[in-house]
């Protein structure tokens, strides 16, 4: 395994460890690089030197869709096997990602790396591992980044409006404020998610809030 984010390699490398440490099963890759380490740089990604790279999302998508569209200039993806799956505790439908500049190759490849997860019992791997991490501490080492993260002052208790079903996207947050935002909206009954698309952070919302919730996030400084 090798880690390669934009930001937050070095949370996730000591995160990753102190479950290896509590006896998770993970062997760490070493760069090509002289000084080394489970921290891949660019030149990794085409020396393949991790079998599993671990990425944040935006950074996951910009690599597949430069390596899959190298030898076509971009325009179509030629080569790979798409974006999928989601893999998450508790999910049972298998669900592969392909995109608008996805060709026939990367389709069938999709199709292909779907059919060998099905045959090797894909999502009764993803349980034995996630029972494996959740022995290993898996849940109290995110609570204690999550905690570290926090101001010191005692945040406002926002509840969560029912759920609705999310399909319009609201661009142009920081990163660090996404968490914020979405609550900014919870705060005036608007369902939000939050989420990562092709350029950078989102926020969901439903087609009907889409313009209260802009104008919202405007007002509140969140986006121009």
């Amino acid at each position: 395994v090798g880690i390669l984010n934009v930001d937050g390699a070095r949370q996730t490398e000591k995160a990753l460890k102190e479950l290896q440490e509590n006896g998770y099963d993970i062997t760490f890759a070493e760069s090509a690089r002289a000084d080394g380490g489970c921290v891949m740089r660019g030149n990794d990604v085409l020396q393949g030197t991790p079998d599993i790279m671990v990425t944040d999302s935006l950074t996951g998508n910009i690599m597949v869709k430069m390596l899959s569209s190298a030898a076509t200039g971009g325009s179509f993806e030629a080569t790979g096997y798409g974006y999928g799956p989601g893999i998450g505790e508790g999910y049972e439908q298998l669900v592969m990602i392909v995109s608008r500049a996805s060709g026939a190759p990367v389709i069938a490849g999709a199709i292909r790396y779907a059919a060998q997860l099905v045959r090797n019992k894909v999502f009764e791997v993803a349980k034995a591992e996630f029972a494996a991490a959740k022995k290993a501490g898996l849940k109290e080492i995110l609570d204690a980044r999550k905690a570290a993260a926090k101001p010191a002052a005692a945040e406002e208790d926002v509840k969560e409006p029912p759920k609705e079903i999310v399909t319009a996207q609201i661009a142009g947050i920081e990163v660090m404020d996404l968490e914020d935002a979405v609550k900014a909206l919870w705060k005036i009954n608007i369902y939000a998610e939050s989420g990562m698309g092709c350029t950078g952070p989102i926020i969901r919302v439903s087609d009907a809030n889409l313009e209260k919730a802009h104008e919202e996030l405007k007002k509140a400084g969140y986006i121009n």
